[in-house]
């Protein structure tokens, strides 16, 4: 849809207005930071950032209901600037101009409802929205193309060159990472740091493909973060993990775009996301405080994280009633089938720590709550959801597996409708169905395939007395033999009915 043809009242507006002025927050000390270079830690205390628009106050002299507006016709425009997560530009980076946005598809994914059958075995309605479906095949794109977006405006509004990007990974951060820095091929090189032997043969394609060097190191992930973490302190790098705050700013979107799909009216949702980093729950609370704080939503969605008993320091510092008393304490992960979110030590932790404070204070305790899960749980739960018409990743089997429990336990109001996190495409993660259909997990991961739950491929063999093709191309008589006996062995197979 073309300027002219919108509404002249929100034609001014459909095109964003380069503003603001952004600084980095610590959370540690609150000193403030300019953000003319990339910084991933508190100079001062060495505490984690979130990034602030100083003029802020300026959006909420625009109503709530006019933003409505303004983002929903900018929605039927064709630029793709405006196309992804920049939809939403003032929310996430107002400061960075459209010709310096990297768009490579990301964004608006869809939301898809359950059918009958897996509302019911949840125990509520819930619909999941397929973040699978961004470029890379994860959700860790919508952060990509908000850092590499600022990386792209450094380098063409402040001469910064030769910029090598840097993350550690469980597979779809680097390839994310490794994407979105070869589209800036000119300027921008890749190096990924991945635990050895504990990504699959998918992920580690992915970046490969794009051109990034790839590192394996001994360890998990905890691992990798802390040997790039080194490498940003010490060296001329751009950090493209969660701690880098452009990430979060992007991540947001997925709140946005939840917000948008239900017309706004988030108050009945209940909103359910895996926890690994901690760098998706902070942008999801991020994101819907932002929309409250400009009207442009009336109430908070309830936000429900979910861990697995393999890797859950989020929460076991909530098990802890009384505010005053939690102390967080990082846990040594074991194998887990949601590989993104087998994260012992979450970089993210200060900024959940402050956003979920902040959400309680003004949406009440029930606002955000957390539940675990086990290993079993979560597999039993992907393979249901993708039974039933999904492609959920086993951290969407986190989330399902979650949000069953949760109901299971009073944690979440029934009535509510429940929005999934399917972070990845399932066929990121087919090693791991491959496992259960042909029980070949390892004993560490304690998952025991249930028997209806299997699947495996039926060989048709062939007696001496028909003829084969596989040898090359029968004669018409030959292959009507094989034909018949192929298709009365199916037919058999799949207890088919003759029609006369």
């Amino acid at each position: 849809m073309k300027l002219d043809q919108f509404p002249p009242e929100v034609q001014g507006a459909v095109m964003p207005k380069i503003g603001g002025r952004y600084l980095y927050r610590c959370l540690g000390c609150e000193s403030l930071f300019g953000i003319e270079e990339l910084l991933y830690t508190c100079p001062k205390c060495d505490s984690v950032l979130l990034i602030e628009d100083m003029e802020w106050g300026r959006l909420k002299e625009i109503p709530g209901e006019k933003w409505r507006r303004i983002f929903d016709y900018r929605k039927m425009t064709n630029l793709p600037a405006l196309n992804g997560i920049y939809l939403f530009h003032e929310l996430i980076g107002s400061i960075i101009p459209l010709e310096d946005i990297v768009y490579l598809g990301e964004g608006r994914t869809p939301v898809v409802s359950a059918n009958s059958a897996l509302k019911e075995w949840a125990g509520m309605d819930f619909c999941y929205k397929n973040d699978g479906q961004n470029p890379s095949a994860s959700f860790k794109d919508r952060g990509m193309a908000s850092a590499f977006s600022y990386l792209n405006y450094l380098i063409n509004k402040r001469g910064v060159r030769d910029v090598l990007a840097i993350c550690a990974s469980t597979g779809d951060t680097s390839a994310s990472a490794a994407l979105y820095a070869s589209y800036l091929c000119a300027n921008v090189k890749s190096a990924v740091l991945l635990p050895a032997g504990k990504v699959t043969p998918q992920q580690l394609g992915q970046p490969l493909g794009s051109g990034a060097r790839v590192i394996e190191i001994p360890g998990v992930f905890d691992d990798c973060m802390k040997v790039v973490e080194y490498l940003s302190e010490n060296f001329s790098v751009a950090l493209m993990n969660s701690k880098n705050a452009w990430r979060i700013l992007g991540q947001e979107s997925y709140s946005y775009e939840i917000a948008q799909a239900y017309d706004y009216e988030v108050g009945g949702l209940a909103v359910v996301a895996p926890i690994g980093n901690a760098g998706n729950i902070t942008a999801i609370l991020a994101g819907f405080l932002k929309m409250y704080d400009l009207r442009i939503i009336d109430t908070l969605p309830q936000v429900i994280g979910v861990q697995s008993e393999h890797a859950n320091p989020v929460y076991l510092y909530y098990l802890e009633p009384e505010e005053s008393k939690r102390q967080f304490h990082a846990v040594s992960v074991r194998p887990s089938v949601a590989q993104a979110a087998m994260i012992g030590n979450p970089v993210s932790m200060p900024r959940v720590i402050k956003l979920v404070e902040q959400y309680r204070r003004l949406a009440g305790e029930e606002a955000v709550r957390f539940v675990q899960v086990s290993e079993q749980e979560i597999m039993d739960a992907m393979l249901i959801a993708n039974r039933n018409g999904h492609i959920a990743c086993t951290q969407g089997g986190e989330c399902l597996a979650g949000l069953r429990k949760a109901a299971a336990e009073n944690k979440v109001d029934r009535n509510r409708t429940a929005v999934l996190d399917a972070t990845a495409h399932a066929l990121k993660f087919a090693v791991f169905q491959d496992k259960y259909f042909t029980d070949g997990f390892e004993p560490e991961f304690e998952v025991l395939p249930k028997k209806e739950m299997r699947n495996a491929p039926f060989s048709l063999s062939l007696p001496a007395s028909v003829p084969s093709p596989a040898g090359g191309r029968l004669a018409p008589e030959e292959f009507r033999r094989f034909v018949e006996y192929a298709a009365s062995v199916v037919a058999e197979v799949l207890e088919l009915k003759p029609l006369r």
